[in-house]
């Protein structure tokens, strides 16, 4: 499992003119991509992770401060481009195996306490972010 984590000011998803998820008050967007050896153990680490992960203002985390999260599934995060032009997808996880995945995350956050929005898997999205710093970083499981 991989993540981009930027920390944002605000965010959200927009998927044909309607705001499917947003977080308005400083807090983590993070771009979600699955594999093919992901399982529910990585899922529930990942989501251990990403709420304890120290990288709001002063060091703090969402566990901490109750900063909200903005979670999207983006496979695109496993294309490969050592050769040629064009993106192999063969990294990322079919959509039957990364969507529950995905949700997976998503409700270990939720347990842990976490305020999570989300987009919507499979469709079309604009994701609009304004970051904080800017301060991103990779999460790689």
């Amino acid at each position: 499992m991989r993540a981009v984590v930027s920390r944002v000011t605000r965010a959200s998803v927009t998927v044909e003119d309607e705001v499917v998820g947003a977080i308005e008050e400083p807090g983590l967007l993070v771009l979600l991509g699955v594999t093919h050896t992901d399982t529910e153990v990585t899922a529930a680490t990942m989501a251990r992770k990403l709420h304890e992960l120290r990288v709001l203002r002063e060091e703090r985390s969402c566990a901490e401060t109750g900063a909200p999260l903005l979670v999207v599934s983006q496979f695109t995060l496993y294309g490969q481009t050592r050769k040629g032009r064009r993106p192999s997808w063969t990294e990322a996880a079919r959509p039957e195996v990364a969507e529950p995945l995905v949700v997976a995350v998503v409700e270990a956050l939720r347990n842990r306490g976490a305020r999570v929005a989300t987009g919507r898997f499979r469709a079309a999205m604009a994701v609009e972010s304004v970051n904080d710093g800017p301060f991103t970083v990779l999460v790689d499981l």
